[in-house]
């Protein structure tokens, strides 16, 4: 627990450094919540540097050795995108409501991943939220690794082939401007369309794509999820 009180957290904070030297220690983590922000200029001029930071706190850094390894942080956005295809061949379908353009485009309904969650009951989630159709996983088909992304950072895009359990479209009005069920033959020869959408339908209609499958000897199903070839 920090104090909240400046003066006596400087004082121990060089106390605590020069405990930590003595003791070997290669790295110092200092956690510090939203409610002590105030110690952050204290500790920047202690030698503490940013690392990372979430809503509530910021995790600040030293070396105490010169060259001591400090790991990156999280690299990467991860999302998925679902191709979901009825038993009249046709596809579905969003084109987003916030664009860089007036012009519509099309592309598959998904989105990012929320803190903890499995890829699987991602895109299941994301295809509700966004068309209100249900849908079944059937494979995961290909992914596209992206650098320059948002902040700096880079993103992973998991596609998955999914069969509808439900037809009727729900509009999720907040973010997508139009959903509705286009014949994948239109879809292909859409000028609406990117290459890059239109590729990876194609791969969702032609592969396998791998499947999920348990490996013995993870206790925790919540914290793995595995796909393998069927």
């Amino acid at each position: 627990q920090l104090p909240a009180d400046v003066a006596e957290f400087e004082a121990a904070l060089a106390h605590s450094l020069q405990t930590w030297t003595s003791a070997g220690h290669r790295l110092v983590w200092l956690d510090v919540p939203l409610a002590r922000a105030a110690l952050i200029p204290v500790a920047a001029a202690a030698g503490f540097f940013f690392h990372h930071s979430n809503e509530s706190d910021v995790m600040m850094v030293r070396r105490l050795v010169d060259g001591a390894f400090i790991p990156t942080h999280a690299t990467h956005f991860i999302g998925v995108g679902g191709v979901v295809l009825n038993e009249r061949q046709e596809l579905l379908v969003v084109c987003e409501r916030h664009r860089r353009t007036s012009r519509p485009y099309y592309k598959l309904p998904g989105g990012a991943l929320q803190p903890g969650e499995h890829l699987i009951d991602a895109v299941l989630r994301e295809v509700l939220e966004e068309t209100g159709v249900h849908v079944k996983f059937e494979a995961l088909v290909c992914f596209r690794h992206w650098h320059g992304y948002r902040y700096g950072k880079s993103d992973i895009y998991f596609v998955c082939r999914l069969s509808p359990l439900s037809y009727d479209v729900t509009m999720q009005a907040e973010e997508i401007e139009e959903c509705f069920w286009m014949p994948v033959a239109e879809y292909f020869e859409s000028d609406l369309v990117s290459a890059f959408n239109k590729r990876i339908v194609r791969a969702a209609l032609d592969s396998p794509g791998v499947i999920p499958e348990w490996i013995d000897g993870y206790a925790d199903p919540a914290r793995y999820e595995f796909f393998m070839p069927p």
